[in-house]
């Protein structure tokens, strides 16, 4: 029997329970409300690390938040999968989508064992849905993994890396890891920007900044009026870090037209502008501005220190730039042709090429042609790929040539007159052309009219080279190209491919056609033809496919919009015979002992 004393000690201990237990259970919601808000605080201090955009100055909002849209600089954090332990993953800094890929830009260079991969995530990770627009959700699969299909060095700060367009279902926030490490990564900021609307390059030419920019819509060849554009400069991109702020300044644009907008640098960062964010945007008080302020932007500046000319300040007389796509089996003739005529300098544009045109390059400047190669990923450029060798070639060169890999000088006179010694006659025929005007007080342009050559009778491409193989052209010239004193252009940077717009107060001059012509072997052998209807590179030009301009010169007369190969192709093109350049390269050319032309002995990269 139980005690009086034991009875109030028991429920003296049951109430102190009931009491606690009531106590601990009004406490609880506080204590995982307080504990919740710590994890927040842990989650924004690891969201708003180094990669983040933290504004300071009185800028609006929207122009912060547009300026770094592309911009996540994140360092990507990897974790540990399938029991393995996570290897760190490759920083990216932007992406771009374009139609058939995914552009990656890295704040870093590759090694050449470097095996990379894209890694996708899942749009609709942790939504916890079982059915999404109309798809079956696979829950297991957060992330995807593809091979890249390609990398590049773009400058010495930076790589491009091109992945396949992401699956059903996944984001373009695509991230990098090296191949089989068993990790996925954050994925969580910079989905990519659309590539018909992204400011994406930038150059600094004195105390101006060259932009160049894809969603502007100006008019193609006319000059626009600058005065409602506006470039915003983000200070701080590449060194940013929880105790240094982001600041963004903007200036007036001071001239635009077609894709490159011109803008004065800012005072503060004209003696330091390096690793500068860049973007073009609206001034809203001008009535022609759209409602939206500033484009994505993934172009940086960096100072021109970082990249000194030669030590030698003498210029080259005679430089050339070329873009192109896939033409690497084709430029061993074009420069070596083009050397022999003084061409002392190349700066090859290469659009996205995948055919080793990097060995061909590499192995040209072994032999001391000065070639060198500038990765330029934006399709259907070729007009603003120009400008910027115009101002890239500025410093170097005097003339600057600028026409394609199937077009050759021939310089008929010239090339019948014998010195009287035992050189080839017309050496350094192209570059004594432009010399004669080097001290011209208006000339700033030489333009050479083109003769366009056809298949020549040929199904198979000539294992000579062009210059030998293709001997029937049409009549009348087509257009022309031109060689240009880069100094003298107008600041717009205007071209139209053919010519560019010269300052005010200067000209071009016409070359006769007895002095010099261009044979453009344009309507090559069918295979090699058919491979332009796939892409041109010329950003005013459609793409034969395309049901537009069935007229114009850049297409094939005749040929309508497929790649069908008409059953008389070979024989096409064909109203004038010419050997003149046949049979001045068979000539003298012609190595004695081989009995090969320059360009068809084996290279040094092809004969390890």
């Amino acid at each position: 029997m139980e005690l009086p004393e034991q009875r109030r000690k028991r429920k003296r201990m049951v109430r102190s329970y009931l009491q606690a237990k009531q106590y601990l259970s009004l406490r609880r919601p506080i204590f995982l409300c307080f504990s919740f808000f710590i994890f927040f605080l842990f989650v924004l201090s690891d969201r708003f690390r180094p990669g983040s955009f933290r504004p300071v100055l009185n800028t609006s909002s929207t122009t912060l938040s547009l300026l770094s849209s592309t911009a996540s600089n994140s360092i990507l954090q990897p974790f540990a999968a399938h029991g393995k332990e996570s290897q760190p993953s490759f920083p990216v800094q932007d992406r771009i989508l374009f139609p058939d890929h995914v552009l990656l830009i890295a704040p870093n260079r590759f090694r050449q064992d470097d095996q990379l991969e894209c890694v996708y995530h899942n749009q609709f990770n942790g939504s916890g849905d079982d059915i999404l627009e109309g798809k079956e959700k696979n829950k297991h699969l957060d992330f995807a993994v593809r091979p890249v299909l390609s990398t590049d060095d773009y400058d010495e700060f930076r790589s491009v890396v091109r992945c396949p367009l992401p699956p059903l279902s996944f984001s373009t926030a695509i991230d990098l890891r090296r191949r089989g490490s068993y990790n996925s990564t954050a994925g969580t900021n910079g989905t990519a920007s659309p590539w018909d609307k992204v400011v994406y390059e930038a150059v600094i030419d004195g105390d101006t900044a060259v932009v160049f920019v894809k969603g502007l819509k100006l008019r193609p060849h006319k000059i626009t009026d600058p005065t409602w554009l506006r470039c915003y400069f983000e200070l701080g991109i590449l060194d940013r870090d929880e105790n240094h702020s982001v600041s963004v300044l903007s200036t007036e644009a001071v001239t635009a037209a077609q894709e490159v907008v011109r803008c004065l640098l800012p005072r503060t960062i004209r003696n330091n502008p390096h690793g500068i964010r860049v973007t073009v945007g609206y001034n809203t008080s001008h009535p022609r501005a759209p409602v939206h302020v500033t484009l994505p932007s993934v172009a940086t500046i960096h100072s021109s220190k970082s990249n000194p000319v030669q030590s030698n300040p003498k210029k080259h007389e005679l430089c050339v730039c070329t873009m192109l796509w896939n033409q690497a089996p084709a430029i061993r003739e074009w420069i070596m042709y083009h050397s022999w005529l003084g061409v002392e300098r190349w700066f090859i544009y290469d659009n996205n090429s995948d055919d080793g045109i990097e060995d061909v390059v590499r192995d040209l400047d072994w032999q001391n042609y000065n070639v060198s190669r500038q990765s330029w990923p934006w399709i259907k450029t070729q007009e603003a790929g120009f400008s910027h060798c115009a101002l890239k070639a500025k410093d170097e060169c005097n003339w600057v040539g600028f026409f394609d890999v199937d077009e050759f000088f021939y310089f008929p006179r010239a090339f019948r007159h014998h010195g009287g010694d035992f050189s080839v006659p017309g050496e350094n025929s192209l570059r004594k052309l432009v010399s004669n005007f080097s001290n011209s007080a208006t000339v700033a342009e030489i333009r050479t009219d083109c003769r366009s050559f056809g298949p020549s009778g040929l199904s198979s491409h000539p294992s000579q080279g062009v210059t030998v193989g293709y001997t029937c052209r049409l009549q009348s010239p087509e257009r022309h190209k031109s060689i240009v004193r880069t100094e003298l252009l107008d600041v717009t940077l205007l071209n139209v491919v053919h010519h560019f717009r010269l300052r005010e107060g200067y000209r071009h001059v016409n070359v006769p056609e007895g002095i010099a012509v261009i044979n453009h072997y344009k309507y090559q052998v069918w295979e090699t033809f058919r491979a332009k209807f796939f892409r041109r590179v010329a950003t005013y030009v459609v793409d034969w496919q395309e049901d537009q301009n069935k007229g114009s010169k850049d297409r094939a007369p005749g040929l309508g919009t497929e790649a069908v190969e008409p059953s008389d192709w070979r024989l096409r093109f064909c109203e004038v015979w010419d050997t003149g350049l046949k049979d001045f390269v068979l000539g003298y050319f012609v190595d004695p002992v081989t009995r090969l032309l320059p360009w068809e002995k084996k290279s040094r990269t092809s004969a390890q």
